[in-house]
Order: structure tokens, then C-alpha cells, then sequence
């Protein structure tokens, strides 16, 4: 019997096609890479930090148009938040009704929605600030750490006495100049501020360490009288 030879169009179609990758869908482990990073702490950490210029000269530029307003021509604080909605509201109409007359597509909406991841993320960055507070209340308290000691009281002194010269607005308003400009400069000298810091630290370990030491002497010194009054007292 003669033995069936495949044609050679047969052979061609028993072997796979090589696979084609649309480049134009892109990769959901790259995208995954790419937006991990894009956390709301991130974004706000670049703009107290100026890496985007932008956004934080529009941070002092509203902070001080508000402080203007409110502070320097005694505008109402409700007065002025209607008037900012209705521009925006008013803003937000009339390019509606502009892309609708010129058969345009709709404006994206969906970056103004909160996605799950972002919720999430927020969700647990006010986690780790609530925690932070707790740890530094027990290295206050519970560690006798002099250094977080004296830190927290004079913190809230200054606190205290800022916050009897100013009022509330006047605070905030101060408190928004101060948090665009004081951490740059920290990370600027941050070498400097930590190495300061350290050298504070430790001075003010040796500090409570020779006043543990004299109060460890006064106790001792005490009982010892303590007993020499009972022996005589027994005598």
C-alpha cells in the first residue's frame, strides 16, 4: 500500500502561527507598575516639596486671595464659598452647552470620580497618622524619652502662645506659609537639622540620666535615715 504523503499547503497549516502582540492594548502588569507610585500622600508631598511649581504657587496664590478676602476686605467666609461654586458651577454649564453646539464629544468626567484604590490609600495613610500619634504619645509617656518630652511641651507652648496672638484665620493662613516653606528647607539641610537634633538628643539623655542618678542617691540616703530612726527608735 502507498503511505499518505501531507501536501506541503497541509504541513503549513499543522504548524502554529507565530503569535502577534497588539502593542496597541497596553500591558496590565505595566500599568499596575506605573500607577502604584501615584498615591494622594505622593501628590501632596510634591507639591509642599515645589517638585510641581505649578501647584503650589496655586496653593499660596488661593491661600492668599482667601486670606484678602476674608481678613483685609471683611468679606463673609459663606458669601465667598457661594461665589467660588457658582463660578465653577457657571464654568462647568457653559462648556457643556459649548461642546454640545459644536457636535464635540463630551467632556471626561471620570477623573473627578475616587476610584477604590484611591479611597483605600487615603483610607490607610489616615491609619498611619493615627498610629504615629499613638507611638509618639507612648515614647512620651510610657519610654520617658526627655528628648520627645521637651519637644511635645514646647511644641504645644508655642502652639498656645501663637494661637492667643492670631486669630483662627489669621492662624491658618500662617500655617499654610509656614507648611510650603519649612519642609523644603529641611530637606534642603536635612543633614544639618538631623545632626543637631542627634547632638540635643544625646545631651539631654546624659541630662536625665545624672538626675536619675541623684535621685537613685536621695532615695538611698533616705532609706538610710529611715533605718537609722527605726534602730534608734527600738534602742
Amino acid at each position: 500500500m502507498e503511505e499518505s504523503v501531507p501536501s506541503p499547503t497541509t504541513a503549513e497549516h499543522s504548524v502554529p502561527a507565530p503569535r502577534t502582540v497588539d502593542r496597541s492594548v497596553p500591558d496590565p502588569t505595566t500599568v499596575e507598575h506605573r500607577t502604584h507610585g501615584s498615591k494622594p500622600t505622593e501628590s501632596i508631598k510634591d507639591v509642599v516639596l515645589w517638585r510641581k511649581k505649578n501647584q503650589s504657587i496655586l496653593v499660596i496664590l488661593v491661600a492668599t486671595a482667601l486670606y484678602v478676602a476674608l481678613e483685609v476686605y471683611q468679606f463673609n467666609f459663606l458669601a465667598v464659598t457661594s461665589w467660588v461654586a457658582m463660578f465653577v458651577v457657571t464654568v462647568l454649564f457653559l462648556s457643556g452647552n459649548i461642546h454640545r453646539l459644536l457636535a464635540k464629544e463630551a467632556p471626561d468626567m471620570s477623573r473627578m470620580e475616587m476610584s477604590e484604590k484611591t479611597a483605600t490609600e487615603m483610607a490607610y495613610t489616615v491609619k498611619e497618622v493615627i498610629e504615629e500619634g499613638f507611638r509618639w504619645l507612648l515614647r512620651v509617656g510610657a519610654e520617658r524619652d526627655l528628648f520627645a518630652f521637651g519637644l511635645t511641651i514646647g511644641s504645644l507652648w508655642l502652639l498656645s502662645f501663637i494661637a492667643g496672638r492670631f486669630d483662627l484665620l489669621t492662624f491658618l493662613f500662617t500655617g499654610v506659609m509656614l507648611g510650603m516653606s519649612v519642609p523644603v528647607i529641611y530637606v534642603k539641610y536635612e543633614h544639618k537639622i538631623k545632626e543637631y537634633g542627634w547632638r540635643i538628643k544625646m545631651q539631654s539623655q546624659r541630662c536625665l540620666g545624672v538626675i536619675e542618678e541623684k535621685l537613685k542617691k536621695l532615695k538611698s540616703r533616705v532609706t538610710r535615715q529611715k533605718v537609722v530612726i527605726k534602730e534608734k527608735k527600738t534602742e
